[in-house]
Order: C-alpha cells, then sequence, then structure tokens
C-alpha cells in the first residue's frame, strides 16, 4: 500500500470513529501522491479520495477511487459552467487511473482542485452550526479569524470545488472554510496536519458554543410535555409503533428503528421544537437520510391512545399532501419521479423519535442523522437563529439525477427485504435453520428462545441488532410472549412473519403419559403457538399491511404412531389452530399456513433432548441410526434436515404463494400415512 494511501485510510478510520466528527456514510477524505505509471515507467500524480457512498470509519484501500491528478485538474479548461456541472461526475471517469477503484463522488473535484496533499470534507455538529446560523460569516471570522474562511452554500459539485480551490489560493494562511449550510472542509501538507487543522476547526467551533451559547435555545419546557418514565414511555412506544410503520409504508414498505435519547426527548418537551422542526435539516447528508422535513406529532403523552392515534392519522394525511405540494413546486420536466410522500422521521412528545427505512441500518442512520440535526438546531439557536438552506435548494439535491442514478445502482433487494420476522424455539435445529435462511433472505429477525444464551448466540451468528436481536421468552407464560412482540416493535418498527416453532416432545404410552407430560407439551405447543399467534396479530392487524404466521407442526398431527399421545395431540391442535387462524384473519390479508415435518434427527434440539433416544427404543434401532431408519420409511428414501423446513417457510413467505393460507405442506420426504387427505 501506497504511504499516502496508508496514512489516508488510517485518518478516514479515526475521523469516521468520532460521530462529533461527521456521520455515518458522511464527508470524504483525499490525499495526493506520486507513484510510478505502469505504462510509461514514468512518475504519475494521482489522488485517492473516498469513493461514492463508502463510510470513512470503516473504510479500506478498496473503497478510494484513483485518479491521475493532471488530468482531473484539466478539466478545469472543459468545465461548461455551473448549469452544466453534473456532467463533469461522468468526466471523472476518463481520469481513472487504472481499473479506478471505487465510484469517484460528486465531491472529487473539492478534493482534486484544492492545492492540497490531504484534504477532509466532513459533516461535524458544531461546524454545521456555524454553517447553519443566521450570522454564519461573521461568527466564522470571530471564531477563526483568517485562518477557516466562510464560503457561502453552494450545491456540491465542481463550482464548489473552484470556489474552495481559489479560496484556498487566495489566503495562503487559511487551514480551512466552512461551507455555508453544509459542513466544513480543511486541508494540510500532510496526514497528521490535515486531521489536526479538521479537528482545530470542530473543537474551536465546540469551544466557542460552549463558551457563548444561551442555556435554553430551544425555550422553556411545556407542561405535560416532558418525557413520560422509561417502562411507560416504552410500552407507549410499543403500542403506536405498528401504526406508525403501516403509515410510513403507505407508499413502500420501510424498517423501523426507535428512539429514546436525552437529546430527542428533551427537544420534544420544549416549546420552540415544532416550529424548529418544520425548518428541516439543512446539510444534505442529513435532508437525504430524514427528508425534508419530520411529521411532528401535536398532543402531550397524556393523550389516550386512541386520541393518539386518530390524530397521527391526520397527521400523516396532511404530511402527504404537504410533501406533494412540495414536489410539485419545485419539480421540472426533467424531474425524476416522485419518491415516496411518507415521512421518514416521526417525533411523538414525551415518548421519543421513529424512524425509517428501506432496511435496518438505513432506519438507524435517518435516526442518528436527526440527533445530529437537532445538535445542530440547538448550536446554531444558542449563539444566533438556526437558518438552514432554503427548500428550492432542498429540492434540488432531494431530486438531484446524481442522486437518482446513486439509488438507480443499489442492488435489488432480496425477496424478504423490509420484513420483520418473529421465530420461536430459535436457539437450535430447526428454529435456528428457519432463523438463518429468513436473514440470508432479507428479514430482520427476532430470534426468540428460552434458553438467552442459545438465542443471543444465533442472534450473533446473523450479523448483529441490523439483523438479528435475540429475546428470551417462554411461549407457555402470556406476559413474556407480550413483552417479546413488544421487543420486535421496538427494534424494528413491526413485525411481518411469525413462525410458531418452539417444541417439545416426550414419547411415552398412554399407561405412562402423566398430567405433567401432557400439560408441558400442551403448554409449549397448543397454549405456547395461541399466545405467540394471539400477540402477534395484533401488530399485524394495527399495521394494516397483511402478514404471514407459519406454525411448525409435524406429520404427527395426522399419522396416528406409537407411544406418541401427548405430542401428537398437542401437534393436532396445532394444526387446527392454523385452519381456524386462517379463517379468522383473512381480512386482515394475514395468511396462516403450516409445515408438517417429521424425522428431523441431525441438528434437532428435540431430538437431541431425549426424544431421539425414545423414538430409537420404540423402533428398536440405535439411535445413532435413527435418521437412517426415518429416510428408508420414506417415499424419496431420504432423510429430513432442518434446512429442508427453513426452506419451506421461505417458500410459503417470499411471495410467490400470495393468494395461499390454510395450507399444510409436508416436509417429511414422503409418508404416506400423512398425506393430506
Amino acid at each position: 500500500m501506497h504511504p499516502q494511501v496508508q496514512a489516508l485510510v488510517a485518518r478516514s478510520n479515526r475521523l469516521g470513529a468520532d460521530p462529533t466528527t461527521t456521520n455515518y456514510a458522511g464527508g470524504n477524505t483525499s490525499a495526493k501522491g506520486q507513484t510510478t505509471d505502469p505504462v510509461t515507467g514514468g512518475p504519475v500524480e494521482l489522488l485517492w479520495v473516498k469513493g461514492s457512498g463508502g463510510d470513512l470509519g470503516t473504510l479500506t484501500e478498496t473503497g478510494l477511487a484513483v485518479l491521475r491528478l493532471d488530468r482531473l485538474r484539466a478539466l478545469v479548461d472543459v468545465y461548461p459552467g455551473v448549469d452544466r456541472e453534473d456532467e463533469m461526475v461522468a468526466a471523472f471517469d476518463y481520469c481513472l487511473h487504472g481499473r479506478g477503484g471505487a465510484a469517484p463522488s460528486i465531491d472529487t473535484a473539492m478534493h482534486g482542485l484544492v492545492d492540497a496533499a490531504h484534504v477532509d470534507h466532513l459533516h461535524p455538529d458544531a461546524g454545521i452550526a456555524i454553517a447553519t446560523a443566521a450570522d454564519g460569516p461573521e461568527l466564522t471570522r470571530e471564531i477563526f479569524g483568517d485562518r477557516v474562511l466562510w464560503v457561502p452554500w453552494r450545491r456540491p459539485g465542481f463550482q464548489l470545488g473552484l470556489d474552495i480551490a481559489a479560496v484556498a489560493t487566495a489566503n495562503p494562511q487559511a487551514i480551512g472554510v466552512v461551507l455555508g449550510g453544509h459542513g466544513i472542509t480543511a486541508w494540510g501538507a500532510t496526514s497528521d496536519e490535515c486531521e489536526r487543522n479538521s479537528r482545530g476547526i470542530i473543537q474551536a467551533a465546540q469551544a466557542y458554543l460552549d463558551a457563548h451559547g444561551r442555556a435554553e435555545p430551544f425555550g422553556p419546557v411545556v407542561a405535560g410535555y416532558e418525557p413520560l418514565p422509561e417502562a411507560e414511555r416504552h410500552t407507549r412506544a410499543a403500542a403506536l409503533a405498528p401504526v406508525l410503520r403501516g403509515l410510513a409504508s403507505t407508499d413502500r414498505p420501510q424498517v423501523g428503528h426507535f428512539t429514546d435519547s436525552a437529546a430527542v426527548l428533551d427537544f420534544l418537551a420544549r416549546e420552540r421544537h415544532p416550529a424548529l422542526a418544520a425548518l428541516g435539516t439543512s446539510c444534505p447528508d442529513h435532508f437525504l437520510r430524514t427528508k425534508v422535513r419530520p411529521m411532528v406529532l401535536d398532543l402531550p403523552p397524556a393523550a389516550s391512545i386512541e386520541d393518539t392515534v386518530a390524530r397521527l392519522r391526520q397527521l400523516h394525511a396532511a404530511y402527504r399532501d404537504d410533501y406533494r405540494a412540495y414536489y410539485g413546486r419545485h419539480a421540472g420536466p426533467d424531474s425524476p419521479p416522485m419518491r415516496g410522500a411518507d415521512p421518514a422521521i416521526v417525533l411523538v412528545p414525551g415518548v421519543g423519535m421513529f424512524s425509517y427505512g428501506a432496511n435496518k441500518q438505513t432506519a438507524r442512520v435517518a435516526g442518528e442523522f436527526y440527533v445530529n440535526a437537532i445538535t445542530v438546531m440547538r448550536g446554531a439557536e444558542s449563539v444566533s437563529t438556526y437558518a438552514p438552506i432554503d427548500e428550492a435548494e432542498k429540492f434540488r439535491i432531494e431530486y438531484w439525477a446524481l442522486e437518482e442514478a446513486k439509488l438507480a445502482r443499489m442492488p435489488t433487494p432480496k425477496p424478504l427485504a423490509t420484513r420483520i420476522a418473529l421465530v420461536t424455539g430459535a436457539g437450535s435445529g430447526i428454529g435456528r435453520a428457519i432463523a438463518h435462511r429468513l436473514a440470508a433472505e432479507g428479514a430482520c429477525v427476532v430470534v426468540t428462545d428460552r434458553d438467552a444464551g442459545a438465542a443471543e448466540t444465533v442472534a450473533g451468528e446473523l450479523g448483529g441488532p441490523d439483523v438479528a436481536v435475540a429475546v428470551p421468552v417462554d411461549v407457555t407464560d402470556a406476559a413474556a410472549v407480550a413483552d417479546a412482540v413488544h421487543a420486535a416493535v421496538l427494534a424494528y418498527g413491526g413485525l411481518d412473519l411469525v413462525v410458531n416453532n418452539a417444541g417439545l416432545s416426550l414419547s411415552r404410552s398412554l399407561f405412562d403419559t402423566t398430567e405433567a407430560d401432557w400439560s408441558i407439551q400442551h403448554d409449549v405447543m397448543a397454549k405456547g403457538s395461541f399466545l405467540v399467534s394471539r400477540e402477534a396479530a395484533r401488530v399485524l392487524v394495527e399495521q394494516g399491511m397483511g402478514g404471514d404466521i407459519v406454525y411448525i407442526s409435524s406429520k404427527n398431527s395426522l399419522f396416528a404412531g406409537p407411544n406418541n399421545v401427548a405430542y401428537g395431540a398437542a401437534k393436532a391442535s396445532q394444526a387446527h389452530q392454523v385452519r381456524l387462524l386462517a379463517a379468522e384473519l383473512g381480512g386482515h390479508r394475514i395468511r396462516v399456513n403450516g409445515i408438517n415435518p417429521d424425522g428431523v434427527v441431525r441438528g434437532s434440539g428435540i431430538f437431541a433432548g431425549g426424544w431421539g433416544a425414545q423414538r430409537a427404543a420404540v423402533y428398536g434401532v440405535p439411535e445413532e441410526r435413527l435418521g437412517e431408519f426415518y429416510a428408508q420409511r420414506t417415499l424419496l428414501k431420504r432423510e429430513v434436515l432442518p434446512e429442508h423446513v427453513a426452506n419451506a417457510v421461505f417458500v410459503l413467505t417470499s411471495g410467490e404463494l400470495s393468494h395461499t393460507t390454510g395450507l399444510h405442506i409436508p416436509v417429511d420426504a414422503g409418508v404416506a400415512a400423512a398425506f393430506l387427505r
């Protein structure tokens, strides 16, 4: 790795790891240096710059765009002017060195045209607070003197790069600039100097805000709008989340994220939060994630859930009307189609913030960006007046052709993208396999199991909280089931797909089966799946988005096997629940289906827990050959594995069987005695 690249990546990772410095996937860094041209054998000057869509905190060499500096700077001579500057992004491709690395971003010109070996462009809260203050130019002079200059707002692009380069050339003493409405850019002769200058600008801005800022820039606390106690707050959030997700998914399904940080709750308790929220965010990275402005509930947390939901529906309808009007005011003949009129951020006083996106990471990051925006507003209001860029400029960036092209390059969503699944008994065996398959197909998965450690292990295998969370639950406990469903909606905003998989079995004859044997199997499977379905269905109905409930029943729900009365009867109860719930919930577009596995020995938690030994004894075969025995009695002569059951769950829920409900699918390699009749 070239020494300049090594220093650039290390600096980028340090800057990106600090939330006071920049946001996720926000900002960009660069380095210039000399290397040998493999074609001519002579020296060549290169620019390495973070590519489009990358994240500083996780940047590697492969995330850098690599361009020839002479060709990039030669573009100044053919620049057609600000009215056609979007064409310059395509021109960057003709400046690439070799394969060029990552795709160059719109900010490439800023880095290439500034005559410094290292350049940072960042979006720190303190810097944006100064950049969005009504008297930002004066504050910049007061804070920095002539070391940091003010550059008026200009949409990111080639002309902004020219503007910054001109300031740097005319002011050799300068170490950087404040970009009006946007952020900061700093430079240095070495990587360390550039980083010191970047951090110095941010620290000086923050120190000024700390020393001169008013104590309550958002106004006094409004009586009745104070934060609810945490437990009450989360209970109310869980009640509102399904409704809000359904509203936010009017145009397209969304995943949700809930934030009740102190910064959010304090903002929503203050007198000026409605007026400031209506102004929207300013930094392009902020409003591209959070939309032009949030939707804000105008009721206190003491309002009833019924009144709150009714008001949220009214506000959502008004928000959609306002957004369509915003699009209509600014769209031109060449504007991309409107992408959707639903809010990305919903603010609920006393409770917190709900943010939405195409996946959990996008929803979470949108919320993080709005917390940044609150901090920016606090800083700007504490020393001046918050004055974000105007609505027309926001529209130009939100519906920029280059932004549309970036969206078009996004990979095709996986079949279960935006779907939120809850799987019971997912700590091992069939449940674990189902959780893995659903996550692999794009779902967010709530891994539930009585064994908290096993659930945590599986959630970790799936990739962490943006993909899966673990929730310990005993499905026989109604309160625990309700808590688990609440945890699911707080984690991801709602629920779409429920798999009743938790189970156990004891193989005993009629006379050896005790009341306790009967009760525990019916409690876990018959009662447990009823409790889970009941709580999940409440959420599915509130969302109004349809959904799937899948029961992992058994061949034994149909087949009268020996020494199996309690297990077989419990499975028969589950099988009939499928039919009953399919009939009852169909009007809500909730599909209820079942899967009847048989003989899942390898990888099965039930078989490993003693059932395998008991069934092997019944059939007179060694336990280690039980899977082979089951396979030989099937029509296909094949052993059934947990993955085969998971495949059936995917087929039922991926959309190809959208008009199927009340069905049981055998996954038993063909057991004629268990054919559905």
